[in-house]
């Protein structure tokens, strides 16, 4: 039998099927998965779920927008590599990432790296394979340019603007105040007139006022100011762009009332800001660059119940897995008032809620490692797959993966 989720705990997880009670990803159950990686915890990403965000945002979104995927939401190899074949290039965030996505066959020009106090090694590696840097500073600029002459080549930049505005309601705001990214919008002319000094390709701009953020109106606002600064900027400093990287800010429902982003809105929204910079600069390629939104809900993370316990009326199931392998879960990764994500037990996934309290913690040394507390689950037994959703951004590469020296958690991709 298949069907959906037990709704009563779950509302966020609209991708993935249960078989026979037991959640499903890639078409294979959760439980032969676990056997597969040998152990648990595991984190488990699915293609398909991949593509059809890209789809899906491709159908809305005005036609001739790039779509770039920013590598430091989840940098394994596999996943990098399945995304070489459904987007047009990619951004890096670090030496070690700028190889994996060369490595993925992506090709150099359509490459970008960002990021403050890039070290002297990785401004050399990006010179010399071609990749174009977005610069944060006047001195990434001038050590760009010794790079640059010390092998001879040219180096492809582009200037990183940090912006006068922000993405109101973003849950990460990049702009509009100060900041360590980027040249101030105030300073941009001097800036092209030292990169001209420097004899260095200028290639583009990347302006990038936030991230997570569910509001089309606010999305379609920052977006709208972002694509009038990018064009008032190459009016009037005389350049001459390949691109304009006007970020993303997409965000992705985690939480109890939130609602998934109204991409039809977004897509109607952005046509008129759009067109306008169209009409002025037809030749120049408008990049979306994006992460969590493409790839947060394909993945799973899968941790087993190895002990239960009951104290003071709450029963706690202790699990193998937890904060070490993934913190945003836990709350402690930009969270002031921690909140669930959507979790649900893989091998009892369409089962009704037990009718007393449940805490899900792991095997931490710290009241923070905390998997699930409010989600309402099935009577938890030794053994169970719990599984939390939408863990394929910022989960394994961004957790404290030595703390207290607990096993690593095993990543698949099906």
């Amino acid at each position: 039998m298949n069907g959906p989720l037990h709704t009563s705990y779950l509302t966020h997880a609209p991708f993935f099927e249960v078989q026979n009670g037991t959640l499903c990803a890639g078409g294979q159950p959760l439980t032969r998965l676990a056997e597969v990686a040998g152990q648990t915890p595991l984190f488990v990403y699915d293609r398909a779920v991949m593509a059809h965000k890209v789809a899906a945002l491709r159908a809305q979104l005005p036609p001739g927008i790039s779509l770039h995927y920013a590598i430091k939401a989840n940098p394994m190899p596999a996943v990098v590599g399945h995304m070489r074949g459904l987007v047009e290039g990619f951004d890096v965030a670090s030496g070690r990432e700028m190889h994996v996505a060369l490595n993925a066959g992506m090709p150099a020009r359509e490459i970008s790296f960002a990021g403050p106090a890039k070290r002297e090694p990785e401004l050399r590696t990006a010179v010399a394979a071609g990749i174009t840097l977005n610069v944060e500073s006047f001195t990434e600029l001038e050590r760009i340019a010794a790079a640059a002459r010390a092998l001879n080549t040219e180096a492809h930049v582009a200037l990183r603007v940090n912006p006068a505005f922000e993405l109101k309601g973003a849950g990460m705001k990049m702009g509009g105040s100060p900041r360590q990214f980027g040249v101030d919008e105030a300073d941009a002319g001097a800036w092209f007139i030292r990169a001209r000094a420097l004899d260095v390709n200028v290639r583009g701009l990347h302006i990038f006022g936030g991230s997570q953020n569910l509001d089309p109106d606010a999305i379609a606002e920052c977006q709208q100011a972002t694509l009038a600064l990018a064009a008032d900027l190459i009016a009037g400093n005389g350049i001459a762009p390949d691109f304009v990287n006007f970020g993303g800010g997409l965000g992705v429902p985690y939480f109890p009332g939130e609602k998934p982003l109204d991409l039809a809105l977004v897509g109607e929204r952005l046509g008129a800001p759009v067109a306008a910079f169209r009409a002025r600069y037809p030749e120049v390629e408008l990049v979306m660059e994006l992460g969590r939104y493409l790839v947060a809900e394909s993945g799973l993370y899968v941790t087993r119940v190895v002990d239960i316990k009951d104290s003071q009326g709450l029963r706690f199931a202790m699990t193998d897995g937890g904060l070490h392998h993934h913190l945003a879960n836990s709350g402690n990764f930009g969270q002031v008032i921690r909140k669930d994500f959507p979790v649900c037990v893989a091998n009892k996934a369409d089962a009704a809620p037990a009718d007393f309290a449940q805490r899900v913690v792991g095997p931490l040394c710290t009241p923070l490692d905390i998997v699930s507390d409010k989600v309402p689950l099935p009577p938890l037994e030794i053994g169970d797959l719990v599984t939390v959703f939408h863990s394929g951004a910022y989960g394994y590469t961004a957790s404290p993966r030595d703390f207290l020296s607990h096993p690593d958690a095993i990543q698949l991709v099906v």
